[in-house]
């Protein structure tokens, strides 16, 4: 039965109301970045000022090492996005597919540890990081990053294979392949909304990662892009066009993965959702 247009309008209002409220932010940071100076505020709001230039993202690109900062955050984000798929694909196959003591244990360890923030892990694999001499080094923000991430990757992977059924992979023996094949041919192929997913949240996790950061690297030249925006923000001023433009640059490449990878977010979210 066809509803009413008033309730289909209503609807739709409402719909519009939540998007500007959505989008207003966004617009904000695209005006300062186009304002001329460090003009936080105006009286007279406009999208698009009639003074406006892009000197904010000129000086990004010559007077500001910014392609360095986004060099170092897709190094380091690329490395945990690839540890991260490669581990808890092979974790949650294993909690998935075979029994073995201790089991029901390592998952609910794992997942007791996505119950506390990960500001309470920081100071313990500070240390840990301290100790093996890995402060100031990519390395050790990367091993920072993949083990805050790893639960819930595991997880979200274990519940996937759990959708597969387990006769595909007896199919995949009788015919010849070995354990390894069954699972690189067969089953990895059947999982990739669960990997999109996992290698999504993995990114996420070091892309715009501000605090772990700062605490395990100091030298200027190794900053990733949370600490080079940081970097704008002195005690007693701030850059302002360069923050609102630098800002809608690093949002650029999340927008454009989530638009490539948005086919298989439901999916993977969805499937990856069964109980055991």
């Amino acid at each position: 039965m066809k509803e009413p247009f008033r309730i289909t309008l209503a609807r739709h209002a409402i719909l519009l109301v939540f998007v500007a409220i959505a989008l207003w932010p966004v617009l904000d940071v695209v005006s300062i970045s186009l304002r001329p100076g460090n003009e936080l505020r105006t009286t007279n709001w406009q999208l698009i000022p009639d003074n406006w230039t892009l000197d904010s993202y000129k000086q990004l690109f010559t007077e500001q090492p910014f392609l360095r900062w986004l060099g170092n955050s897709l190094l380091v984000s690329t490395a945990v996005t690839l540890t991260g798929v490669a581990l808890a694909a092979i974790g949650g196959y294993a909690f998935s597919r075979f029994r073995f003591v201790g089991r029901g244990a390592m998952m609910t360890s794992i997942l007791v540890t996505q119950m506390f923030p990960a500001t309470m892990l920081l100071l313990p694999l500070y240390l840990m990081i301290a100790r093996l001499g890995l402060i100031d080094t990519y390395l050790g923000l990367c091993i920072f990053y993949a083990s805050t991430a790893l639960p819930f990757c595991v997880w979200q992977m274990k519940g996937f294979y759990d959708t597969i059924p387990a006769s595909l992979e007896e199919a995949a023996r009788i015919d010849g392949c070995s354990p390894w094949q069954a699972f690189t041919k067969v089953i990895l192929p059947l999982a990739v909304p669960g990997l999109v997913i996992t290698a999504l949240f993995s990114f996420m996790s070091a892309w715009s990662e501000y605090l772990v950061a700062a605490q395990i690297l100091q030298d200027k030249e190794m900053f990733t892009l949370p600490l080079g925006l940081k970097s704008f923000q002195a005690s007693m001023s701030t850059q302002w066009g360069l923050y609102a433009a630098a800002s809608l640059l690093v949002s650029v490449p999340v927008v454009v993965v989530f638009v490539l990878l948005s086919k298989y977010l439901v999916s993977g979210l969805t499937l990856g959702s069964v109980k055991e």
